[in-house]
């Protein structure tokens, strides 16, 4: 344990200068070391590589909670040099570059689950930093209702920091900052060069319209949940598919919080999550080769707990408690 030390100031009231010991009430701060390295290194394919399957590269596994040690939400999927993500939360274009990917502009299409603020933090840095970078063409976002609007009142609120850019020394180009945002109700929504995507309607509480990702390659299917209750359509959906990446909570830790509203939490939270015991239920039902736990909410317990509950549900299979940058 590290020894905490007194700090000493120089302060000075009037003409009189006194040296001052403040003690740590706490313990000091110790630096991050990983444990280990992902689950296996991320090397982006080079132009002409060939990969016919699927990966996966965990950017962001993070929740609302700050945590220094996970992003925001944000899930890269690559075939060969192909860029595609879902959801955009705080820190994602840092998260690319961490992962390796040189050509961060070049992001093929993103999809957005729903409109939470964390899972779009980073849609303006999305925006902004690939057009900095040298995006030469629109930038294509499929997401819920509501899109648009957001997306329009995000390049009005940078109006200022655009104007500036494209008519001051940097001399941007005004149609390369193109967007190209477009609303979802469900289905197949994208297929385009051996990737096929569908979108599947979920239950996260109050919000109108959620989803949930199914990528299909010839040689491995990803289904992302996004942030959902327990939902039958995403179950039908995930049949059959290679890796299922879920959100997840230790249903054991769930109470009241002590704060106004607070005593409401355990419905908001069973209204718009999965439970680890419902979530073992639901993989015993959908049989993924893999099972990834991200946007893991423990309310104070640990992985054991999580992972407990997910066997009390019924699944046997594999399960992995994803970090950021972990490669599937």
């Amino acid at each position: 344990m590290p020894v905490l030390r007194p700090v000493f100031f120089l302060v000075t009231i009037g003409v009189t200068t006194a040296v001052v010991q403040v003690r740590p009430v706490g313990p000091v701060v110790q630096a991050f070391t990983p444990a280990g390295p992902p689950v296996q290194a991320f090397r982006p394919a080079s132009p002409g590589q060939a990969h016919d399957s699927i990966r996966v590269v965990m950017l962001g596994t993070g929740s609302p909670v700050p945590d220094p040690q996970a992003f925001g939400p944000a899930t890269a999927i690559i075939l060969g040099t192909r860029v595609f993500l879902v959801d955009a939360g705080a820190g994602v274009t840092r998260q690319l570059a961490a992962a390796g990917f040189p050509r961060i502009k070049e992001v093929e299409a993103t999809f957005l689950t729903h409109l939470h603020s964390d899972h779009t933090l980073g849609y303006p840095d999305l925006v902004f930093t690939t057009w900095i970078m040298g995006r030469r063409s629109p930038l294509v976002v499929f997401g819920p209702p509501g899109l648009k609007r957001m997306t329009a009142r995000l390049l009005d609120a940078w109006r200022e920091d655009i104007d500036l850019r494209i008519n001051g020394l940097e001399r941007e180009t005004r149609q390369w900052l193109a967007v190209d945002p477009r609303e979802i109700d469900g289905g197949l929504i994208f297929d385009e060069g051996g990737i096929r995507v569908t979108a599947v309607p979920v239950r996260h509480a109050e919000w109108k319209h959620a989803f949930g990702y199914r990528f299909d390659s010839p040689g491995r299917s990803i289904t992302i949940s996004g942030d959902a209750a327990p939902s039958e359509s995403l179950v039908a959906a995930a049949k059959g598919t290679d890796v299922l990446i879920h959100e997840v909570y230790i249903e054991s830790r769930l109470k009241p919080e002590n704060r106004p509203g607070g005593e409401r939490w355990p419905d908001y939270m069973r209204a718009a999550h999965t439970s680890n015991v419902e979530l073992g239920r639901m993989a015993a039902r959908i049989q993924p080769s893999l099972l990834v736990l991200h946007h893991v909410l423990r309310l104070g317990g640990t992985d054991a707990e999580l992972l407990d509950g997910i066997r009390a549900g019924g699944y046997t299979g594999k399960v992995v408690i994803a970090k950021d940058l972990d490669v599937f």
